[in-house]
């Protein structure tokens, strides 16, 4: 068994917490519930989470598939530098953003959800894991060396060459010879 990438559970993780903490911040501003002041920033925090987990990071071994569209958001992480790509600093951005979230109802699960996120960063930060973008593959043209081997031409089943039948205008010729001697006798 391989070793656990504890990060790409993080991400997929936080990225569906955030969507459920902005989901909860829109119910409680739209609902004008007490405290809708902490929904409005769940909104914001929502977003930013949304935003930051969009980008999946490359894989230690194996494929690493990207999700669509990542290419431009993985560019805006990027670019934060250290800020971004340690877990360590994750793990308390998302562990400081989910602590308004637990004075509202609306807010409670996405802050449960965002703090086990950040717990699960921590995990993949101690474990010594760093987020790495997924960098867009170089397309290699094979050139046409004309050594492929042209496909068959009749379909199978296809006997073995030395037993392709030979065209002769004598049809005694062009049999083919029988293994067993056939008697009348028999």
């Amino acid at each position: 068994m391989g070793k656990i990438e504890w990060a790409m559970w993080a991400n997929e993780q936080a990225l569906a917490s955030g969507l459920i903490y902005l989901t909860g911040g829109i119910v409680g501003v739209a609902g004008q519930f007490r405290g809708w002041q902490f929904a409005a920033f769940a909104v914001a925090a929502g977003v930013f989470v949304c935003l930051l987990e969009y980008p999946r990071s490359k894989r230690a071994k194996g494929t690493s598939v990207e999700r669509t569209g990542q290419y431009c958001f993985s560019v805006v992480v990027k670019s934060f530098g250290p800020l971004t790509r340690n877990y360590y600093v994750r793990a308390f951005i998302l562990a400081a953003l989910c602590v308004p979230g637990g004075f509202m109802l609306a807010t409670v699960l996405g802050c449960v959800c965002l703090g086990i996120s950040s717990i699960i960063y921590l995990v993949a930060a101690i474990r010594g894991e760093h987020w790495e973008p997924i960098l867009p593959r170089k397309e290699t043209k094979t050139k046409d060396t004309g050594s492929m081997i042209r496909p068959p031409q009749n379909p199978p089943p296809r006997p073995p060459p030395d037993m392709h039948r030979k065209r002769v205008e004598d049809l005694g010729g062009a049999a083919y010879d029988n293994a067993i001697d056939v008697t009348a006798d028999e």
